[in-house]
């Protein structure tokens, strides 16, 4: 099932939305993490940079097979060879990930789902103990080029609220990601 209103634009216009290097750090996703889960990974925009920075495996997973292929054509030309691409319905099927077997989940644009908490309890079952999941989505604006409507579009707040129900502890409440998006870091 994909998430409403994930259709995705041209790569480059995509990608030109965010600082890719800023956000992994103000998110601590870092030297110090190993293994880190995205969801929704769409052409790797977040995936390959993270993988370049992480100790271990970086597990990208989407169900659009576009998005697939795109990301397994990006990481042949880069070389890299620490992403396990998965194509799976995370949202109903979860991950297939182990227990507490991630240090790091990404959450990235994808918290506009119908039912957020089921992204956010596969999240927590997979983290281990004290690992975190990082959170970015665009701001509750209309002055954002893109994103989802703002009928589903998540507040802080409310992703803060969600977070908080799926047991998390909130690390940093509301990042600034300029100009578009906020982000907010949680642990197990």
């Amino acid at each position: 099932m994909k998430i409403r209103e994930s259709g995705m634009p041209e790569e480059s216009y995509w990608e030109s939305f965010f600082d890719m290097q800023l956000i992994l750090s103000k998110l601590h996703l870092d030297e110090t993490i190993f293994d880190v889960v995205e969801f929704g990974s769409g052409y790797g925009t977040f995936s390959i940079p993270a993988a370049k920075i992480i100790k271990g495996t970086l597990h990208a997973i989407d169900i659009d097979d576009e998005m697939i292929n795109r990301l397994k054509e990006r990481i042949t030309a880069e070389n890299i060879s620490n992403i396990r691409v998965i194509k799976r319905d995370f949202v109903n099927e979860g991950t297939g990930m182990e227990d507490s077997s991630v240090d790091y989940v990404m959450l990235f644009n994808i918290l506009h789902a119908e039912n957020p908490l089921i992204l956010l309890n596969e999240a927590y079952r997979i983290i281990k103990s004290q690992g975190k999941v990082g959170v970015i989505h665009w701001i509750h604006s209309t002055d954002t080029p893109r994103g989802p409507s703002l009928e589903i579009r998540p507040t802080p707040l409310q992703c803060i609220e969600w977070l908080l129900k799926a047991n998390f502890k909130i690390i940093n409440k509301e990042i600034s990601l300029p100009p578009y998006h906020y982000g907010i870091i949680a642990y197990k």
